[in-house]
């Protein structure tokens, strides 16, 4: 029997290579150079107290990953959702943004904000079955929203449940 567990890190521990690579892999093999204008993210804005970097670890390897940073004072915006390719359709995208919204929560944010490519129709699903609301028109082919006026982002938001505060950064 496997074991999952989550951990809180930072993007550039050596354990978690794998999965930043599988990430930015993906990203690659989805949409080539589209986002390649935009300008690389600071990993600093993960970290506590204002944001998470968590890991899913199954019998101490790494297997899902995400994050979220401060949005606004009220709003943590969810980050790097994703699952390693031969783990999908187990759930481990799900446990992810529970333990990201539960942590956000617990932080005291009230709601979250988040983007996915227009290329990810498995992301929107995901987000749309766990009360995500839509921030554009969901019957139209997602591949409108990569041409202007468009980014080729499709954003969604959701309001967080209050949670106990969390009071320390440990796992």
């Amino acid at each position: 029997m496997s074991e999952d567990i989550f951990i809180q890190t930072v993007p550039e521990d050596p354990l978690i290579a794998p999965v930043i690579e599988g990430l930015f892999g993906e990203y690659r093999d989805r949409y080539g150079d589209f986002f390649s204008s935009q300008p690389p993210e600071d990993d600093s804005v993960f970290s506590a107290p204002d944001g998470a970097f968590i890991v899913l670890l199954r019998n101490g390897e790494p297997v899902a990953m995400g994050a979220y940073k401060r949005y606004d004072e009220q709003t943590a915006e969810l980050k790097r959702i994703w699952t390693h390719r031969a783990l999908r359709r187990q759930g481990l995208a799900q446990k992810i943004l529970h333990e990201l919204e539960r942590r956000a929560a617990a932080y005291g944010y009230r709601r979250v904000f988040l983007t996915t490519g227009f290329r990810q129709p498995e992301a929107v699903g995901l987000y749309l079955s766990h009360g995500y609301q839509p921030q554009f028109d969901t019957r139209l082919d997602p591949e409108v929203y990569s041409r202007p006026p468009y980014d080729g982002r499709l954003p969604f938001t959701k309001t967080l449940k209050a949670q106990v505060p969390v009071t320390s950064s440990a796992t």
